[in-house]
Formats: C-alpha cells, structure tokens, sequence
C-alpha cells in the first residue's frame, strides 16, 4: 500500500489528488492537507471582487466531496517536511481550532500550497491594513464588492471618485487578474451610470502594457500581427483608462500610494477605492533531514518555494534559456517529492529583468496560476501513479517552454452584455531559438475580443466547477 500525500487544494492540489484517486486501487491513500474549509475557483473572484456573481457560485466544500471519493482530507497547515528515512512525513497543525498537530507519513510528496500572500512586501498594503482591497481569496473579493458599491453610491450623490487597480509591489505576479479586474470595474461604472465620476487608473510593475510576466506576446487578430502592448493599449484608450507603468508601491497610506518607477522617481497617487495584488511568497514550509538538521534552504528557494528539476545556476538575463524551466518537477534529492502550481520555484523571470537606478527591482514575476498549474499537476500525478503501479516509464513532463496556455479575461457578465479579452499563446515561456522573430508560435498566439470571449468565459466558469465538484464524466474536460 502506497500513501500520497497533497499539499494544497487549489487548482494543483485539487487535480493532483482527485487524478490519484481517480486512477488508484482503493488499497492506496490520497490523502490532502489544506488548511481550508472550501475549494474556490479563484478565476471567477474577479466577479464577485465587482458584485456581478454571489460567492456561494465560486465555492464549495471540501469535506463531503472528498468523503465521497475516497480522499482523506485533513484541515491543517503544513509547516514541516521530513524527508528522509524509511518513513518520511510531514508535520501540520489543525486549522479548526482545536490547535492538534498532524504526522502524516507518506511514500509520495505533492507540494501545492500555493502562494502565500505577501501582503507585508508594502507597508500599508491590503484588506488587514485596511487601505487596499484585493480578489485573491473569496473573502476578499466580497469585501473589494460591498466597498465598490459605496463607491458607486457616492458617485451617484454627485461625488467623484479615483480608482486605482493593479499590483501592489514592484515584483508582483497575476497582471493578467489585475487587468481583469480593471475591465470589469470600468464596465460595471458604465452600467451604473456614473461613468463621467470615475477616473479609473491602472497601476503596473509591467514597463509596458501586455507584458503580463511572460515578456509581452506578438497576437494575431483577424489575420493581423500586433504586440501587446498595442493591443492592451487600444483596449484602455476605448475605455478611458490610464496607466501608471513600471510602478513599485513603496508605501501606502489612507487614499494615498508611494510610488518609484524604473526611471528611478517618485510620485504620490491619491485614491478613492483602491484593488491592488500583493507579490507572492512560498509558504512557510521547514524542511529537516534525517538527523534533524534544517535543510530549508537546499529544499526551497530565498522566497520559499520549492526547487524542482529546473536549472537554478543559469545566471544572468543573457544566460536564460527555454531548457532551464522544469520538466518533471521531481526535487532532485528527493525522486518522491513532486512541487506543481505556485508552490515550484522558477529557475527565473520570464519578462527582462529591470532595477530602478535605486536598485529597486521592478519586474513582474512568472505567472503559475490557472491553466499552467492544473496541466502540470495532473503530469505530476501520473508519474506518481506510473511508479506506484510499478510502470516502467519515464517521469512525465510538463515544461512551461512547450506547454500552451489560454486566458479568457472577462470585460463584463451578461448572456448579451458581456465581452471578453481572449489570448492564447505557445508556448508560455518564449523560446528565441525555435521561434527567431516572435519567440512563440504566432499561429497557436492570438488576441480578441467581444462577446464570443465572454461566452467561453462563463462556460469555463461552468465547466471547472462541474469539474471540481468530481460530477460524472469530470475527467474529460482538461485540464
């Protein structure tokens, strides 16, 4: 009998585990250590974040759903790795208040606790100082809704407001979640009537508009080439948005963000509403070997996640190379330790790296989230599965250098009303070598927008739920 145990239960953990169990025999364990109480598909944050979806449509509970397939389920925070020995284990304290500590031993380590939100990289930043706003979890996209709706009521009595959408540090990730966000403000202002009140700023680590983290993409749309930026651009421009660029948030106040750009200046940017996202950070895992030595720092990386397979030594920004992102996201001492999703560490940026004359990095982080995350999970799995049912096979592979992507970035909700910024790419992380003049395949790299876009987007909605909640024939729909 086998033991696999998943850290997590976001979109990797969720996908890791629920593949497991799917292709295991009931003599082998799936057990998942997540500190929550319910799944939540975090895409679709952003509508509640503007008031258009309840929470209750992006959430369900863990628990029974787990009950029923056969998943031991532990609510807990992982906070230890053991690694070695003939019975490695990690050790979790309960979440439900009872302050329990967990020892679950294991034969096979996934590691998908995601991010941690690094709310604390800015003095003043986020929902617990009470400035900011954010969609990173359920709660706080309810609480960035009922704030937008005072907003709107003030705007309605005659008041105009500022607001301010976008990353809260110079390293931050998820641009792409930011400029969703900003689309689904800016239509939800219109469709309150009080669209001549708002100044609606966007506020970027990105030096330019569309870098998203992955270095900007060269689309096609409608049989035309276009970068972008242009793209993103042209988008803004129609909506009346501005954008601040290559922005750190160094401080933030009251209705008031601290602010250096890449040119090394500094700016005040007063607020009315502000829906900043923080920079991410591992989890705070420990790692000890046998003798209980710490090893944190041969496991994880400076930020705290975990190093997998890929090369971490490639040096400067001249050096990097497709090659160098991971392929099986085994930890290389440990063969029975997988990292999927957030919870891998990148062996680099993908955007070009920049500092401000001040040293300040200012340089978006490589996305992990969504599509990427579920794809590399289930890769994970099955290697996980191969070796359990003793298949004498290769790891499978995952690499961000080969894998495709979609990103469906809703501009609105409605049946008739909505609209959508659809782009897809291929591969996420450029490669120069194989693709000399665009770094990607500009046949499988598009960009468009309309109403076609919010349709995928509300049937993904649908369908990853459907997916999610394990009901008949899940496993068809991929990933």
């Amino acid at each position: 009998m086998a033991t696999v145990l998943v850290l997590g239960a976001g979109i990797a953990g969720h996908t890791a585990a629920m593949h497991a169990r799917r292709k295991l025999s009931k003599q082998h364990r799936v057990v998942v250590v997540t500190p929550n109480t319910n799944w939540n598909w975090i895409p679709s944050n952003i509508w509640v974040g503007v008031g258009a979806m309840k929470v209750e449509k992006v959430l369900f509970p863990l628990a029974p759903l787990y009950k029923r397939k056969g998943i031991e389920y532990i609510q807990a925070l992982a906070t230890e790795i053991h690694p070695e020995g003939e019975a490695p284990y990690v050790v979790a304290k309960s979440t439900t208040g009872d302050e329990a500590e967990h020892r679950i031993e294991y034969d096979y380590l996934i590691n998908c606790t995601g991010p941690k939100l690094n709310f604390g990289a800015t003095p003043g930043l986020g929902p617990d100082a009470g400035n900011t706003h954010s969609v990173c979890t359920a709660s706080h996209a309810v609480e960035a809704a009922k704030a937008l709706g005072e907003a709107i009521e003030r705007m309605k009595a005659g008041e105009e407001q500022l607001f301010v959408i976008g990353t809260g540090h110079g390293t931050c990730t998820c641009e792409g979640a930011a400029f969703e966000y900003t689309m689904n403000l800016e239509r939800v202002l219109r469709a309150s009537g009080v669209r001549d009140k708002a100044r609606v700023v966007y506020f970027t680590n990105e030096a330019k508009l569309g870098d998203f983290g992955m270095g900007g993409l060269i689309l096609t749309q409608q049989g035309f080439q276009t970068e972008s930026s242009i793209w993103t651009a042209s988008l803004f421009r129609e909506r009346g948005i501005e954008a601040v660029l290559g922005a750190h948030a160094s401080q933030i106040e009251p209705g008031k963000i601290t602010y250096e750009q890449l040119d090394g200046s500094t700016h005040e940017l007063p607020f009315d509403f502000a829906m900043l996202l923080p920079p991410f950070r591992g989890a705070d895992l420990k790692a000890f070997d046998s003798e209980g030595n710490d090893i944190s720092d041969q496991v994880f990386n400076p930020a705290g996640f975990m190093k997998v397979d890929g090369n971490y030594a490639a040096g400067g920004y001249e050096n990097w190379k497709p090659t160098d992102w991971p392929k099986t996201y085994q930890t290389p001492a440990y063969p029975n330790v997988f990292a999927a999703g957030i919870a891998f560490a990148p062996p680099h940026q993908i955007s070009e790296p920049r500092k401000s004359p001040n040293g300040t990095i200012i340089t978006p982080s490589p996305p992990r989230t969504g599509m990427p995350s579920g794809m590399i999970a289930r890769a994970v799995a099955d290697t996980v599965i191969d070796q359990i049912k003793g298949k004498n096979k290769p790891p499978h592979q995952a690499p961000l250098n080969r894998l495709g992507a979609a990103c469906v970035a809703s501009a609105g909700t409605g049946f008739f009303k909505g609209s959508a910024a659809a782009m897809t790419m291929h591969p996420i992380v450029p490669d120069w070598e194989q693709y000399p003049e665009t770094g990607r395949d500009i046949k499988g790299t598009s960009g468009e927008i309309g109403l076609a876009g919010h349709w995928i987007k509300a049937v993904l909605h649908h369908l990853f739920i459907y997916k999610a909640k394990a009901h008949p024939l899940w496993w068809l729909i991929p990933e």
